[in-house]
């Protein structure tokens, strides 16, 4: 909460910030609601007052998420080989 950006150095004469101008900190306003443990939803809604139907069936929409999560694994791997350091996507 009380993380600031704090100007350090000031190149050229347009800057409108001097050294020591804070210029970035946390706004609560921002803050995401608390995540919640489970997500639940049910399509017969939509169904019943759209006529939606679901083009995506459950075995794929995984298969697609699995795909992802690897893709995503397999470029962590490679960027950690590297030398360089990655977000941890799994919090």
């Amino acid at each position: 909460m009380d993380e600031v950006g704090i100007v350090a150095k000031v190149e050229g004469g347009k800057a409108k910030a001097k050294v020591g101008d804070v210029i970035v900190k946390v706004d609560p306003r921002y803050f995401r609601p608390t995540e919640v443990e489970t997500l639940l939803g049910d399509p017969s809604k939509a169904r019943e007052k759209l006529g939606w139907t679901p083009q995506t069936s459950l075995q794929e929409l995984v298969k697609e998420m699995v795909l992802a999560d690897y893709s995503s694994a397999r470029r962590d791997a490679l960027v950690k080989l590297a030398g360089f350091t990655t977000f941890d996507h799994h919090e």
